[in-house]
């Protein structure tokens, strides 16, 4: 290793050093303990042992003093817990601080460098992880835990082949099952925000996390308010539209993730909905008399493996219900197959024309329409929830909307 490169590298594994040190001391306080010198210490002796190993023909000598090293940190352990504190968090970012300084001396200082900022972010979310935690019940981790063992163990032995009559063989049962790993992990993620944040918010960010939810019962549930005393028709219809605009953005993401093109493709058409759909917000927001505030539920854990098993039998019914309308209909019975499946939920169809438009570029124009389609017939069905549910207030706000949006959607048609 050249002399320039080297002492990159020791460069690299101190400043790792002091980062994470940097965190530690912020942590700790005025308590003592390891700082900012300390991790540098111990990331330079990493180095140092790891340059020895590899250049100076001393096999084993890194190995020995990792093992000399964790013993000293395992005897301080054992010191600080006789005082009461049984926390081992800086302890083991030490002995982690000690291998990124071994990485970077072996030529590893990328890789290095990577663990050295997950771990400092880790270190820096403490109270977030912690709030998390105590929000996370025993059932999340069961179901979660339910789930991941069914997704790595049982999925593997799941035939990924084709069922089905031809030209109807479009069920696969190993993509029907990765496509609920998909949909639950990113409702995963927005029920884990939901638990985090909380769920008594304001009407604007109890639309955006209940549109990540579920934007049909944001509706349902901000309309049937609407009707209560006092209640401010501008602030729900904000929630509302807000939430509406998430699932827009929502659809692009998961056919962009499948397949690309499509999303592309998709992109255009959803584009021009948000803009009518953002303007709508910021109408609304500039009406607005004052901020409510509004819950917005985390609903069940997207993890359970019943809700998980429905969603993919209702996956699969749309697969195969849209592959037989496009050959027995044409584009025609596939669009009226997507305004279908739109009334109850777009996830399913969504997913199912980006896996149908998946390798045929021929396909991904038709898709994308249904697609749209599918999102135009499931934003009337919610609009028929606000213009029927709503107050008169929430009507005069939400038919003019739903006018332009359906208007919008009817010319991002013919851009797609």
């Amino acid at each position: 290793m050249d002399d320039v490169r080297l002492a990159l590298n020791f460069g690299i594994a101190i400043s790792l050093g002091i980062l994470l040190g940097l965190e530690r001391q912020r942590t700790i306080g005025e308590e003592g303990g390891a700082g900012v010198r300390t991790f540098a210490l111990i990331a330079l002796a990493g180095a140092t042992a790891g340059y020895l190993d590899a250049n100076l023909g001393l096999p084993g000598f890194a190995l020995a003093l990792f093992v000399a090293f964790a013993a000293l940190i395992v005897s301080l352990y054992v010191v600080t817990g006789l005082r009461g504190d049984a926390g081992i968090t800086t302890e083991c970012s030490a002995l982690l601080c000690f291998m990124l300084g071994l990485l970077c001396a072996r030529g590893q200082a990328q890789f290095a460098a990577f663990i050295g900022v997950a771990m400092a972010l880790l270190l820096a979310l403490r109270a977030w992880l912690h709030q998390l935690a105590r929000r996370i019940e025993a059932a999340d981790v069961e179901a979660t835990l339910q789930f991941a063992i069914v997704t790595l163990i049982v999925l593997p032995l799941v035939p990924d082949q084709n069922y089905g009559p031809a030209p109807l063989d479009v069920l696969n049962p190993y993509k029907v099952w990765l496509m609920v790993v998909l949909i639950s992990g990113l409702n995963f993620a927005s029920y884990l925000l939901v638990k985090t944040i909380g769920t008594d918010q304001g009407i604007g960010i109890a639309g955006l996390l209940g549109g990540l939810v579920s934007s049909t019962a944001v509706t349902l549930g901000f309309s049937q308010r609407s009707r209560q005393p006092g209640a401010d028709a501008s602030a729900l219809a904000l929630g509302i539209m807000l939430a509406w605009t998430v699932m827009f953005f929502r659809g692009v993401i998961m056919a962009s993730i499948i397949n690309g093109p499509l999303g592309q493709r998709l992109a255009v058409a959803m584009a021009l909905l948000c803009v009518v759909s953002l303007g709508a917000c910021y109408w609304l927001w500039r009406r607005l008399r004052q901020m409510e505030r509004g819950k917005v539920e985390a609903g069940q854990n997207p993890f359970e493996l019943g809700e998980a098993v429905k969603f993919g039998l209702l996956f699969g019914v749309v697969v195969f219900v849209a592959k037989a309308a496009e050959v027995y209909l044409g584009e025609a019975g596939l669009y009226l197959a997507a305004a279908v499946a739109g009334l109850t939920d777009v996830d399913a169809i969504t997913l199912a024309m980006a896996d149908l438009a998946k390798g045929d570029a021929a396909q991904v124009t038709v898709a994308a329409r249904a697609i749209l389609i599918a999102v135009i017939a499931n934003t009337l069905v919610k609009s028929g929830m606000a213009i029927s549910l709503g107050s008169a207030e929430l009507r005069r706000r939400a038919l003019p909307i739903s006018g332009a949006l359906l208007a919008a959607g009817i010319v991002a048609g013919f851009l797609i």
